[in-house]
Parts: structure tokens; C-alpha cells; sequence
């Protein structure tokens, strides 16, 4: 176990320092640039990892509650040091754009360290305690409290991580004033669909699952499960509505733009799109109203 941990906790933050080295080295970007590109990259790796994992892990289980695979509890253990680095890296994030141009004046306390780690902790506090939570329950909870059941659930929840390298390649390309190229359009395509089918329809699929398991009806579900999960469904299930209506509305504001003739969408649009893992604050979707 201490292995596997060790092992996530030199893997991700080694992947983003050997990546934004190597931008700044053989590309000669900035660090700016090169740590914001490379925290994308990271994070797009994550998801693939998690993407593959989930899907070795559902297809191998036949009966979705008894059913088990060694690599359920293996990338576990190995991904959750991805969350407490993620929170460091978007940080870095945070704090590389406040040096733009015309940024550095947002913040009070004139673009100190401090004054911008106050700032991103209001604009991004759910995506903070949302990785908090994935380290202080949902590590636990996985690992221990399930008692070795129900993997197949486990590697469902893996795939809601296809989302994520749309995410991270449209805010590339919104980096780098690329929002009006084709590609954009159809990775934004791509992103709408993808969050909705592995988020959006991710809870009631679990549900059907079980449903069909226990051979009750579907409304019954919420009724056998214990409160917990229903709790915890239910809050989850509700961030992936509001965040899917935000992708929704600055997708439609980038339609209705390029149908007007509109002048051409800044470089910080970005925050019309959720971050990197689909999780955002409701500072972002005041922010965009600025635009």
C-alpha cells in the first residue's frame, strides 16, 4: 500500500516538472506557459490511466457486487496523490495567469503570493474540497469501508475521467488564442458529449446496474441502498448538472458570438469551460458575465 502511494506521489508531480522543463528546454516557452500546458498534460494522463483501469476493471466483472480485480484497489492507492498534487498545480495555474497582463491588479494585495492563494482558494473552492474530500472519504471509503465489494461500481466511476483530455486540450487551445480553428469546435463537441454520457448519465446507469443485479425494479434502488450511497450519489449527481449547464451556456455563447460576427473571444475564456477534471467553482460562472 505504502508503495503504491509512494509510487502516485512521485509519478505526477515528476510527470509535470520532466514536462514543463522539457517546453521550457527544447521549445523555449515560458514558465508560465510551459506549467500551465503541463498541468493539462498531467491531468490528461491521469484520465487516461483511470479511463483504461475503469474499463479493464467493469469488463472483468461479471457479478457487479462480488466480482474483484487487483487493479481496482492498485490504482486506488495509486491516483489519490493526484488530487493533493492537482491542487498545487492548478494553483500554479492560478498564479501564472494573474501575471498577464492586465491580471495583476485582480487581486487584492497587489499580486503578492499571498493575496493570489487567497484568490484561488474563493474562486476555486469546490474544486478544492472536492479533492480534499477524494483524499479524506473517498480514499477510505474505497480502499476500506466497502470491504472489497462491488468493483465493477468502482471501475464505472473510473470512466467518468473521459471528459477530461477534451477539457484540457480545449483550454490549450483557448491559451493560445486557438478557439476559432475547427479543431476546437469539434473537441467542444466531443466534450459535451462525453461529460454528459460519463457524468451526467453516470449515477442512474449505477443505479440500473444494480437494479438489474438484485432483479428489483429501478425505483427500488434508492429504497435497498444504504443512505450514504444515496447521500453521496445525489450531491454528485447535482454537480454534474450544474456543471454540464455551465459547458452548456459557454457553448452557447461561443455559437452565438460566431454567428454575430462578434469580435473574437478572449484569451481567458477558458473559464467557460469546466477545469481540467470537470469540477469548477460558482466564481467561475459569475466571471464569465464580465465578457
Amino acid at each position: 500500500m505504502l508503495a503504491l502511494l509512494a509510487a502516485g506521489c512521485v509519478f505526477f508531480p515528476g510527470l509535470f516538472l520532466l514536462s514543463k522543463q522539457s517546453l521550457k528546454s527544447v521549445l523555449g516557452w515560458s514558465e508560465g506557459d510551459a506549467a500551465i500546458v503541463s498541468a493539462r498534460l498531467v491531468s490528461s494522463v491521469q484520465a487516461v490511466m483511470a479511463c483504461s483501469a475503469g474499463g479493464i476493471i467493469a469488463s472483468s466483472c461479471k457479478d457487479v457486487m462480488e466480482d474483484k480485480h487487483w487493479l481496482t484497489d492498485t490504482y486506488i492507492l495509486f491516483a489519490t496523490p493526484y488530487f493533493a498534487y492537482d491542487i498545487y498545480a492548478m494553483f500554479l495555474c492560478y498564479w501564472h495567469k494573474l501575471q498577464v497582463k492586465g491580471h495583476e491588479e485582480e487581486e487584492e494585495g497587489g499580486g503578492s503570493m499571498g493575496a493570489a492563494a487567497a484568490g484561488y482558494l474563493r474562486r476555486e473552492a469546490l474544486m478544492v474540497l472536492h479533492h480534499l474530500f477524494m483524499v479524506a472519504v473517498c480514499f477510505p471509503a474505497s480502499v476500506f469501508w466497502r470491504q472489497g465489494r462491488g468493483d465493477y461500481f468502482q471501475g464505472v466511476l473510473f470512466l467518468a475521467e473521459l471528459s477530461t483530455p477534451s477539457v484540457c486540450l480545449g483550454k490549450v487551445l483557448i491559451q493560445f488564442n486557438k478557439q476559432h480553428i475547427l479543431l476546437h469546435k469539434v473537441n467542444g463537441a466531443l466534450m459535451l458529449v462525453a461529460f454528459f454520457s460519463c457524468r451526467v448519465l453516470l449515477f442512474p446507469y449505477l443505479y440500473y446496474a444494480y437494479s438489474r443485479y438484485a432483479s428489483i425494479p429501478l425505483y427500488s434502488v434508492p429504497l435497498v441502498a444504504p443512505w450514504q450511497c444515496n447521500m453521496g450519489a445525489a450531491l454528485l449527481m447535482a454537480l454534474q448538472l450544474y456543471w454540464f449547464c455551465l459547458i452548456c451556456r459557454g457553448a452557447f455563447r461561443l455559437l452565438t458570438r460566431s454567428l454575430s460576427s462578434a469580435p473574437p473571444v478572449p484569451a481567458d475564456s477558458d473559464r467557460l469551460l469546466p477545469p481540467d477534471n470537470g469540477y469548477t467553482s460558482h466564481q467561475a460562472d459569475r466571471e464569465t458575465d464580465k465578457h
